[in-house]
């Protein structure tokens, strides 16, 4: 893990262009080779971001002042232009191999019997995997609907607002991946709060509201015949 803090800019060229004016910022490049832009005030969001496999390509500051030039390009062709005006500090960090977020229990579970019987979320559902690894951590399943195209679940046992924001971010970077987009988002639980549906429905996802004990009698009923 590498750690940047710089005042710089920051362009984005793809399917669509976005700018950021100069400020101080976070640069996090991960050893996957993903590179992440961060202010202050946005908790762990960030502002901007390359998905791996990407390159990156640093050209230096040079002496007459013309400011340093990150350029990561993406297998897309999409490109993330950092100028880097003042490097207030650089750090690089091994942190070796994560053993991944243990959820809870029930919610583990959930993952586990919903991924078996993925049609519990309609007919013609079909299973991609489970703990679909993205740049900003595992979508719980991802799957394809009756007429193919991806879907994203999120499992929480309760459903609330951070449940909906989480997956809307990991939509934002499914939806960068040609292979992938159009991707859907269904956030599923045993409870879903109100704050929560209505934030969901605005955003374009779908709630499916889960029942744990008659996934776990599927289960059973599996068991017995096989």
């Amino acid at each position: 893990m590498r750690l940047v803090i710089a005042r710089c800019s920051v362009d984005y060229a793809g399917r669509l262009t976005a700018h950021l004016p100069s400020a101080p910022r976070l640069i996090l490049v991960k050893a996957d080779g993903s590179v992440s832009i961060h202010a202050d005030d946005r908790a762990y969001k960030p502002l901007n971001w390359m998905s791996p496999p990407c390159t990156l390509k640093e050209d230096a500051a040079s002496s007459d002042g013309t400011p340093g030039l990150w350029t990561v390009i993406n297998k897309a062709g999409e490109k993330l232009i950092i100028t880097m005006e003042e490097v207030l500090h650089d750090s690089s960090h091994e942190l070796g191999v994560d053993p991944g977020l243990i959820k809870d229990g029930v919610e583990a579970h959930l993952q586990e019997l919903l991924a078996d019987r993925i049609e519990t979320l309609g007919e013609g559902y079909t299973l991609i995997r489970r703990e679909y690894m993205t740049a900003i951590g595992p979508v719980d399943i991802l799957c394809r609907d009756a007429a193919g195209a991806t879907v994203a679940v999120e499992i929480k046992r309760r459903g609330e607002i951070d449940g909906v924001e989480q997956l809307t971010r990991y939509l934002e970077l499914l939806n960068r991946d040609p292979h992938l987009a159009p991707v859907r988002g269904v956030f599923a639980a045993q409870e879903i709060k109100p704050q929560a549906r209505v934030l969901a429905t605005d955003r374009g996802i779908d709630c499916h509201v889960l029942d744990y004990d008659a996934l776990r009698g599927i289960e059973d009923d599996k068991l017995r015949l096989f």
